[in-house]
């Protein structure tokens, strides 16, 4: 079986790039699910987050799925014949195999996030693979990928010093605008739109800075109430931003809206100075806001041109040593796996002869029904006892970094013929990224 990890993200396509082709939760469910019912992939998850958004699949196929991947995303994101120039090959990028283990282990790590460290990616990762495993679309590829992957990044919080280190895309975002402010959080008027995971750190965060007052305005007001109850906060009106806007120094946009929900329109009539923080993708805030004298945007942009790294680079030297073990203890257990079939062939092989074998002591009249059955016994005790050590140690062979092909040669020397996967060549992933949906521009 072939995995697969098809995606953008903030290292392979600009910000604006990711807001287009941003996807929510059930436009991703509803990709994986045509995906399977298409019969390329058996498997997949969809993670969507503000840094990236990535196919998960697991595939018989390694091109067909590619192609099946690629084409949905095309469809998805509303490619026209015209726009063939920013097609998948031109901001996208594939991981196969023990790369793509590379790859999930790194995400769940927070290795890969815009902020090296941060611990968010993890619950986004999980609550991505349990959406799939409850619509019926993780198997055991998946299954045993994803339960590895969350287990190396909670290792990874638990045995590093990485938290101390890492700030979210929230703490960053925030200390920009603490900057932008010219005065300590602690003095600030501060107000969160958006009561989702993403509000909801930040309406944390701000409440631990002590900010003067903090306001929560969200779409559902109970959820609204809810969050800002547990961080002693006050409730606003979602449907009068103007008004909220007007009596803060923060405002702090994250909302799930496919539309900008704060424009130059919002703030008119402000006369004090504002700093907008932006945490959505799409973009809560219009363009036209960073036009308004007084009115500072902090958005994922500037997260990015400010390069927040980590400072603790010890504790994300320590990350990379604990994801490179895991990752090898994983891949060892691949190459292992990838032996099995011929050794499942070669068992079948020595058992076809040693029934042959019997039916044709069967055909002799000098034997009893008991000693027959005897002999059956004994030959099979045999010929499992020969094949036990070598297929124990072929498949601890196997698993070793750089060994050879140990399955070809199983097939070689018994003449064997196991139903095997092509795996595709170094040089096919160029080429497969260029794959384009049919009818589209050359």
């Amino acid at each position: 079986m072939n995995l697969l990890v098809v995606g953008i993200s903030h290292r392979s396509a600009a910000v604006e790039t990711l807001e287009r082709l941003a996807v929510d939760d059930e436009a991703g469910t509803r990709m994986a699910q045509r995906l399977l019912r298409g019969g390329e992939v058996r498997e997949a998850v969809v993670l969507s987050t503000c840094n990236r958004v990535e196919v998960y699949a697991a595939a018989a196929s390694f091109h067909g799925a590619l192609s099946a991947i690629v084409d949905e995303l095309h469809d998805l994101w509303g490619y026209a014949e015209s726009e063939a120039a920013l097609d998948f090959a031109s901001c996208g990028y594939v991981r196969h195999g023990t790369d793509a283990v590379a790859h999930v282990f790194r995400v769940a790590a927070g290795l890969d996030s815009m902020v090296a460290g941060e611990p968010q990616i993890l619950g986004q990762l999980r609550d991505a693979y349990e959406a799939a495993r409850e619509a019926d679309l993780v198997g055991r590829h998946l299954h045993e990928l994803f339960q590895q992957a969350l287990r190396v990044g909670k290792r990874v919080h638990a045995e590093t010093e990485v938290d101390a280190a890492a700030p979210s895309v929230v703490t960053a975002a925030l200390e920009l605008a603490e900057a932008a402010l010219g005065k300590p959080m602690s003095e600030a008027d501060a107000a969160v739109v958006g009561a989702g995971a993403m509000g909801g750190l930040a309406t944390a965060t701000l409440a631990r800075a002590g900010t003067a007052t903090l306001a929560v305005a969200n779409r559902d007001r109970g959820k609204a109430r809810r969050l800002a109850a547990e961080h002693g906060a006050a409730v606003a009106d979602y449907h009068d931003l103007a008004s909220l806007a007007s009596g803060v120094d923060l405002l702090v946009c994250a909302t799930a809206s496919p539309e900008p929900v704060v424009a130059a329109a919002t703030l008119e009539g402000r006369r004090s100075r504002l700093v907008v923080c932006d945490l959505a993708l799409p973009r809560d805030v219009a363009e036209d806001v960073a036009e308004l004298d007084g009115v500072t945007v902090v958005g994922i942009a500037e997260i990015q041109r400010a390069d927040a790294a980590v400072a603790g680079s010890a504790a994300i030297a320590d990350v990379e040593r604990l994801i490179a073990e895991e990752i090898e203890a994983y891949n060892e257990g691949l190459r292992a796996d990838a032996v099995t079939p011929t050794v499942a062939a070669l068992r079948a092989a020595a058992a076809d002869i040693v029934d042959a074998e019997l039916a044709r002591v069967a055909r002799r009249g000098d034997f009893t029904d008991d000693q027959r059955a005897e002999v059956a016994r004994t030959v099979h005790r045999v010929v499992q006892r020969l094949l036990h050590e070598p297929t124990v140690r072929v498949r601890e062979l196997a698993g070793q970094p750089g060994a050879p092909d140990y399955a070809k040669a199983l097939r070689d020397l018994f003449a064997l013929t196991p139903t095997t996967l092509a795996e595709p060549r170094d040089t096919a992933l160029a080429e497969a990224l260029k794959v384009k949906p049919e009818g589209s521009a050359k």
